[in-house]
């Protein structure tokens, strides 16, 4: 069985989640949401939405970005409050934001809190750069998004919560190949889903990537968008998918768990994109 087979990931944020009249409408039962937190958006909105998706048969993973809390007794809250509604997983991410509102600069700060085992959390996801981390990664090497991944694949060892690695959107694989092979040459062995973006605009794609650091395998859109017919083409990630789900590719990256979708066109279009690449399969 291939790697799509299993499962995927999708992911949402509370606005978007609006304009979605039934969740199990457009996605398998039990499908895991990851729940965006943007920098203005209320705690009780990503608990709404929490609840929404749990109602609907979907499992919600909501980001919590250290950069907006404001101090350990506001992320307590935000983990008490969600453990309230039935979250047993989330995302933890540094943030976008340039200057942390509080102490917490780094997802592995947030960890070692120990809130997570206090309140039964069981799985929780960091995040992963294959092509490296402007904010993150001064020189053009991977030096110290690896060096933070060591430091969580080792935190680990020590906590009964499984920890996984969800990387940025890619729509080449080569980089991400390469950065598998060097995280098993590093034995960091946790499991990974990789980002795929979702089928959207091509200018749209080259937007979000620019935004994100995207960098070495933005010369793939950029081949593409000198083909004027392609250029006027929707992206679709059907090349990659089709890649990770090969026997020779699970079989060579054994630590790759599953595909997540980032819906830079819409969730509807991510949603039926997948939908439709699992009836194929069947």
């Amino acid at each position: 069985m291939g790697l799509f087979n299993k499962k995927f990931s999708i992911e949402v944020m509370p606005k978007t989640a609006q304009k979605v009249r039934d969740f199990s409408e457009i996605l398998p039962s039990k499908t895991l949401v990851y729940i965006a937190h943007l920098e203005d958006t209320d705690i009780s909105d990503m608990k709404q939405t929490c609840i929404r998706l749990i109602d609907e048969g979907m499992i919600p993973m909501p980001h919590i970005p250290a950069r907006i809390l404001r101090n350990s007794s506001e992320l307590e809250e935000w983990v008490s409050q969600y453990a309230d509604v039935g979250v047993k997983r989330c995302l933890l991410l540094a943030g976008n934001n340039k200057t942390p509102k509080g102490s917490f600069h780094s997802s592995i700060q947030l960890l070692e809190t120990g809130f997570f085992e206090k309140y039964g959390y069981e799985y929780i996801n960091v995040a992963g750069h294959p092509e490296g981390n402007p904010d993150i990664d001064k020189s053009s090497d991977l030096t110290e998004t690896l060096a933070a991944l060591k430091i969580k694949n080792e935190y680990s060892k020590t906590t009964s919560i499984k920890l996984g690695i969800t990387t940025q959107f890619c729509f080449d694989l080569e980089p991400v190949k390469n950065w598998l092979r060097i995280l098993e040459n590093e034995k960091i062995n946790l499991p990974v889903n990789i980002g795929v973006a979702g089928p959207t605009k091509l200018q749209t794609l080259i937007k979000y990537a620019l935004i994100c650091g995207v960098g070495p395998s933005i010369s793939v859109i950029k081949k593409r968008a000198k083909d004027i017919k392609k250029l006027l083409l929707p992206f679709e990630p059907t090349d990659i998918i089709k890649e990770v789900n090969e026997g020779s590719f699970v079989e060579r990256f054994k630590n790759v768990s599953s595909v997540h979708f980032f819906p830079l066109g819409g969730i509807e279009a991510s949603a039926l994109f997948a939908q439709n690449f699992l009836k194929v399969l069947k």
